[in-house]
């Protein structure tokens, strides 16, 4: 048996797959969607668009935009009680 992966995108199997309908082209629109500091955003990690990625655990979670730092958003989530800071480009966030 060979060595097991430990790369940033391992185990995420289920995780990062798009359903069957989502498939295809990231839109130019989710790309330069914009932010103002104080809006409620779900990370939703899109699974083609490799730059700005935030890490597998923060997948799902929802946070607050606390300001930007070039083209990507910085996000104020808790984990497990936990405060922590997340940046993440905008084809990654939801509005909610």
């Amino acid at each position: 048996m060979g060595k097991m992966s430990h790369g940033p995108r391992s185990k995420t199997r289920y995780k990062l797959r798009k359903k069957l309908k989502e498939r295809g082209p990231v839109t130019v629109n989710r790309i330069v969607k914009r932010f103002e500091v104080g809006d409620t955003v779900a990370i939703d990690i899109e699974p083609s668009f490799h730059n700005g990625m935030p890490f597998k655990r923060f997948q799902g979670m929802t946070g607050v935009v606390e300001g930007q730092r070039g083209d990507a958003y910085i996000v104020k989530i808790s984990d497990q009680g936990k405060p922590k800071t997340v940046v993440a480009y905008p084809v990654h966030l939801k509005r909610t």
